[in-house]
């Protein structure tokens, strides 16, 4: 049985990660982090991840991006791994985990969705067929509620897409103020906001006379949530290193 400590187990990730971890048999949460220590989740709640005395094999984080370095700074105080799951970590945090997982082990991806994972790859290998003839667009869309733009999966895209490319590309995010023709060596990348969007993500070849597209459309949060609790199954009896659904997916 796998003990988890759960970071931002009050917010809405974290009570659908509780309600998938409720009914499985391999995984228990012991202890929660939140600001909000008054909702009853079944477990210990701390407002304070260094106040948490019980015994974990595995930190899930699905906070905030300010919470990243006590995390992580727990994590290697007490030499458990961690599932880095929050979103809109800016460069220097993702260094900061890249850094940390030279002294434990970290899972860390943009999207714990196996999906978006898969059509990553598919996207790098229809770029290494296509580039020369077709220009890329990335569109995204989420709920009304999220902060980031682009969201860090449509990055995670669109650098998986430059991998495959022979030349150097560069990222566009705005065009209203240019008054001048797309160039050759750009990606467009597009975020919409609205309603209660999960998470929609599209990547287009558009060509001569055609078009290619690859999209995958989530349709509710828990699929977010499996692929942390599978993460954190993975990772919990790992050496130190940085992990991603890369190895994940090896492992089966």
């Amino acid at each position: 049985m796998v003990r988890i400590i759960l970071s931002g187990c009050a917010g809405k990730m974290g009570s659908v990660i509780t309600s998938c971890v409720s009914v499985r048999k391999d995984c228990t949460i012991v202890a929660g982090v939140d600001i909000n220590t008054e909702k009853d989740c079944g477990f210990p709640v701390y407002s304070d991840i260094t106040s948490i005395t019980e015994e974990a094999d595995v930190i899930i984080d699905f906070s905030h991006p300010s919470a990243l370095s006590n995390i992580l700074s727990f994590s290697k105080t007490r030499n458990i791994p961690g599932v880095i799951a929050t979103t809109g970590l800016n460069p220097d945090q993702i260094e900061q985990i890249k850094e940390s997982a030279t002294e434990t082990a970290i899972f860390f991806t943009f999207n714990f969705s196996l999906g978006v994972n898969l059509i990553a790859e598919l996207a790098k290998k229809a770029a290494a067929i296509l580039s020369e003839d077709f220009d890329i667009e990335i569109i995204e869309a989420h709920h009304n509620q999220k902060i980031d733009a682009p969201s860090g999966t449509a990055l995670m895209l669109a650098d998986a897409v430059t991998e495959s490319l022979p030349n150097a590309y560069r990222y566009e995010y705005d065009r209203h103020s240019k008054r001048m023709k797309r160039e050759r060596n750009e990606i467009g990348i597009h975020a919409i906001r609205g309603g209660t969007i999960v998470g929609e993500h599209e990547i287009i070849f558009a060509g001569r006379d055609e078009i290619i597209k690859i999209s995958h459309s989530a349709m509710s949060k828990e699929i977010f949530a499996v692929g942390a609790l599978n993460a954190a199954l993975f990772v919990h009896d790992k050496e130190k290193g940085l992990y991603n659904m890369g190895d994940l997916v090896s492992s089966k």
